[in-house]
């Protein structure tokens, strides 16, 4: 866990000029339009191409028929078929959030996150800039799941929770590909993202979906899809009974929210509240619901 390679070298870096150079914003909005067209020849030519180029296992899904899905962004969010990712049992287990390839995982030290290649990024930063709501994640665990365009998109619960904040930071829109990641400093951190704060029995657990370029919108059960055109750079909500608002309290296993197209998510403990499973390691694939990572006995 956290091993340093080399550093990015200025070829590597030249190779993703483009990243800098496109309108991210502007084809993330293109691409939000035209994932929702329900003209069918175009809707079922998005969907034949995609299955084909990805290779995606309509096996496990609730609906098979790709015709059947009124546009691309609903077949992309698609349901599984129940059973096909059982739950961890054990009380103690925090359960993986979603389908996806570790980028990676370990201690968070002194406040930063590993990223790769050498790179750290700064968990308040990440957190949207509030040291007082990073603090109780200074020195625990993160892992960090890369969801490539073939997985599942529905994000889960790790472990049961209640809401206490949400907030919206407006960023960039990197892509999120193991190319970029790897050179692209402070990337988690730069991108606009979405970040959920929870009070558990393990403590207190950030679950932080961070857009990229052509994820055309994040959702929650419980806010509906984030549309940040006229929202401020930062923007923030609490829940329960202080704010005005109805708490939200979502068991282990049960969605919490969805990537329209495809994404990252990092998750947050504080220090001495868990133990990352052996298997959580940098390229290692993971499905939604099996174990990530233990209660940490005292």
């Amino acid at each position: 866990m956290n091993k340093s390679p080399p550093p990015v070298t200025w070829q590597e870096r030249l190779r993703l000029a483009d990243q800098y150079l496109v309108p991210q914003h502007l084809l993330t909005r293109l691409m939000f339009l035209s994932t929702r067209v329900r003209a069918p020849w175009f809707k079922n030519w998005q969907m034949r191409w995609f299955i084909r180029r990805y290779g995606v296992d309509m096996s496990e899904v609730v609906e098979q028929a790709p015709r059947a899905y009124p546009d691309f962004n609903t077949f992309f969010t698609r349901p599984l078929r129940p059973g096909v990712r059982p739950l961890v049992t054990d009380p103690d287990a925090v359960a993986c959030p979603v389908d996806g390839r570790v980028s990676q995982c370990g201690d968070i030290r002194d406040g930063q996150i590993f990223q790769a290649k050498g790179h750290h990024y700064d968990a308040t930063t990440l957190l949207g800039g509030d040291e007082q709501r990073a603090a109780p994640f200074r020195d625990g665990e993160f892992a960090t799941i890369y969801l490539s365009p073939k997985d599942y998109h529905r994000i889960h619960m790790p472990v049961d929770g209640s809401l206490r904040e949400m907030v919206y930071v407006r960023g960039q829109l990197f892509s999120v590909s193991p190319r970029t990641t790897d050179a692209v400093p402070q990337l988690f951190a730069r991108n606009e993202r979405l970040v959920t704060i929870f009070e558990t029995e393990f403590g207190p657990m950030a679950l932080v979906l961070v857009g990229a370029m052509f994820v055309a919108g994040i959702e929650t059960v419980w806010s509906g899809l984030i549309d940040p055109r006229g929202y401020p750079p930062l923007r923030q909500w609490g829940y329960g009974p202080a704010s005005g608002r109805a708490p939200v309290h979502l068991t282990r296993g049960e969605e919490m929210g969805r990537f329209n197209m495809g994404s990252t998510v990092v998750l947050l403990f504080g220090p001495q509240a868990v133990d990352l499973a052996a298997s959580c390691n940098a390229e290692q694939v993971v499905r939604m619901g099996q174990s990530l990572a233990m209660r940490r006995q005292r």
